[in-house]
């Protein structure tokens, strides 16, 4: 069976030439970048040289890029690390959007319950969209830091960063403005500067490089308490050996990403408005999520009434197609996706979305199959289960 992979937004194979980066740092120069002695020399000037140019992928300064080990570790960084830091004089007060991914909206929630902060959750519109407005209306004399993501990972719902940042800074100008941009590199610009914001997290698996590495863009001049201490490593800032041939390949994918992202993004949203449309025609009921958002590109979302993601998921698998939902299953019980909930989603259509997300070798014929393969696990589970959309079927 040839398989139809749609959950490149989950992760993404490592193109050849970012592994080909990477394999002599896998293989034959074993230094440690720490090590004063000729190979971790060799390893020290690797990651520099990476870090030169993932700043110019993001027009910043060397200097204020620090590398983790993933996207969900750069996100807690940026939370714990200006929290330690500037709480104390500035405030203790979080405002985070209710879409965030898990790895900023789930901190944040468990530094609340700690009492380490008060929280405040700022909603969006039934688009996933975040209004500037309401987001600084939620920020107070104490608000140290706000957390709004770029590209919402579950419907490719693109934000108004620059907006929501100009709008924080002009209510209380003490406090850091944070975004996760890990689904927006290599899908839509991203220059930290003329987003106005403070911190922006970054991670490699989701642009064709390796897993377990990742990035926090810091603003110079803010300071942040590590959370990895230790030898020192990242200016202090974050104490571990560094992952030298992750890096590397980091900084390879960041400049491929980069490179093809015009002509990719136009050809894989037009693949997605295909897919779309194929699914609209085929599945009775099918609800396109966010689609009034300006969306990244990759992203074809839905909420299918009758089909539960865990369950369509699973015959979508079987059948060939890999694809993904707006929440984790557990235990086989779906959870509603916290994002189609902030949406104003019920809770039965929430645990039912599909997330289908192309990348760079995804095909027309490949779209074309899967909204086939889709149609027909979706009207299989509805017969079984004698649901059907109001209006629709027997």
């Amino acid at each position: 069976m040839t398989r139809i992979h749609l959950d490149h937004a989950a992760t993404t194979p490592v193109a050849r030439q970012v592994l080909d980066e990477m394999l002599p740092y896998l293989t034959i120069t074993q230094g440690n970048p720490s090590s004063v002695h000729g190979s971790g020399r060799v390893a020290r000037a690797a990651v520099d040289a990476a870090r030169d140019r993932i700043a110019a992928v993001l027009g910043c300064a060397q200097r204020e890029i620090i590398f983790t080990g993933s996207g969900t570790e750069a996100d807690n960084l940026a939370i714990r690390g200006v929290l330690e830091r500037w709480g104390p004089e500035r405030g203790r007060h979080l405002v985070v959007s209710a879409v965030e991914h898990d790895a900023v909206l789930e901190t944040a929630r468990h530094l609340e319950a700690t009492g380490a902060a008060t929280l405040t959750v700022a909603g969006c519109d039934s688009d996933c969209r975040i209004s500037p407005g309401s987001v600084a209306a939620a920020v107070t004399a104490e608000t140290v830091l706000v957390s709004v993501m770029a590209v919402n990972n579950e419907t490719g719902a693109v934000q108004d960063v620059a907006a929501i940042a100009e709008a924080v800074h002009r209510r209380n100008p003490a406090t850091l403005v944070h975004t996760d941009a890990v689904q927006g590199l290599g899908r839509i610009p991203l220059d930290p500067g003329a987003l106005g914001v403070d911190l922006l997290s970054l991670s490699a698996h989701k642009i064709y490089g390796p897993k377990g590495v990742g990035a926090l863009w810091v603003r110079h001049g803010v300071a942040l308490a590590a959370q990895n201490t230790g030898g020192g490593q990242e200016r202090n800032r974050r104490s571990a050996t560094e992952n030298v041939a992750g890096i590397v390949g980091f900084a390879a994918a960041a400049e491929l990403a980069e490179r093809v992202r015009p002509k990719e993004a136009e050809r894989q949203t037009a693949l997605c408005d295909r897919l779309i449309a194929a699914v609209e025609a085929q599945v009775p009921g099918a609800i396109v999520t966010a689609s009034g958002a300006r969306k990244a590109a990759g992203f074809a979302t839905f909420a299918i009434a009758g089909a539960r993601s865990d369950v369509l998921l699973t015959a979508l698998d079987m059948d060939g197609v890999e694809a993904s939902a707006g929440s984790a299953c557990a235990s086989g019980a779906p959870l509603p996706s916290h994002v189609l909930r902030a949406m104003g989603y019920p809770d039965e259509l929430a645990a039912a979305a599909l997330r289908c997300t192309t990348g760079r070798s995804t095909t027309p014929a490949e779209v074309d199959a899967a909204a086939a393969v889709i149609a027909g696990a979706v009207a299989r589970i509805r017969d079984r289960a004698g649901a059907h959309p109001a209006g629709v079927g027997g």
